[in-house]
């Protein structure tokens, strides 16, 4: 299940974060790569410690929690700290998948799993050229390339890519987050459970019977597939 949703961010906040991401410092971003996928990771990426690491990445944090369809999407438990990166000059990420186990920077050990990936565009499409992400699952191939302040979502167990960069550069946030439901089947049930309650709120309105019926299946579903 890819999920696209518009204007996490908006103009101005996307405008901070590049201010502040270009004035942070730049490190390889193999850092951060398990062993397999540094072998085709060629980008940048700011330190997960810096402060200007924490400091935007609070900022997204922040801006998911005020997001309900990335909640419905994601249902998150845990959400990874965001990180940074930067593609610019035939830099490229080529297919791999995420490791499933992701350590927590600063809590001297603690992980979690990686049930779903995110990126969130800071450049807009004309900003550059190639740096398609490409996600691969059982319907095909899938490139997204979203406006500045977008999020892309889909199943961290994904293969996927990002196309080389041919013109200007590629600036995004990536993170990950453990689901309350681990199953990928199950997660996209809910989701399409959940917008099929908020199209029928919209044209029956709350005082329905039907509408509270759904309601309660959803919840009933996610009471027995939730682990917490």
């Amino acid at each position: 299940m890819l999920v696209q949703i518009p204007d996490v961010l908006t103009s101005t906040e996307v405008k901070y974060c590049r201010e502040r991401l270009e004035r942070s410092p730049w490190v390889d971003g193999r850092v951060t790569a398990g062993d397999l996928a540094a072998k085709s990771k060629h980008n940048l990426q700011i330190p997960v410690d810096s402060d200007e690491a924490r400091e935007l990445g609070d900022f997204v944090l922040t801006a998911l929690g005020k997001n309900p369809n990335y909640h419905s999407a994601a249902l998150p438990l845990r959400v990874l700290p965001p990180m940074f990166n930067r593609y610019e000059n035939e830099m490229t990420f080529g297919i791999h998948v995420d490791n499933a186990i992701r350590t927590v920077p600063g809590t001297g050990g603690m992980r979690i799993r990686a049930d779903v990936s995110s990126t969130l565009f800071l450049s807009d499409p004309d900003e550059y050229d190639g740096g398609e992400l490409v996600i691969k699952d059982l319907y095909g191939s899938h490139t997204v390339k979203l406006p500045a302040g977008h999020l892309a979502v889909y199943p961290a167990s994904s293969l996927h890519a990002v196309t080389p960069i041919t013109r200007g550069a590629r600036w995004a946030s990536f993170f990950w987050a453990q689901s309350m439901v681990k199953d990928h089947g199950e997660r996209s049930t809910l989701y399409e459970l959940d917008l099929a309650i908020m199209d029928i709120r919209k044209q029956l309105g709350d005082d329905q019977d039907v509408v509270l019926s759904l309601v309660n299946h959803y919840h009933n579903l996610l009471r027995r597939w939730a682990v917490l």
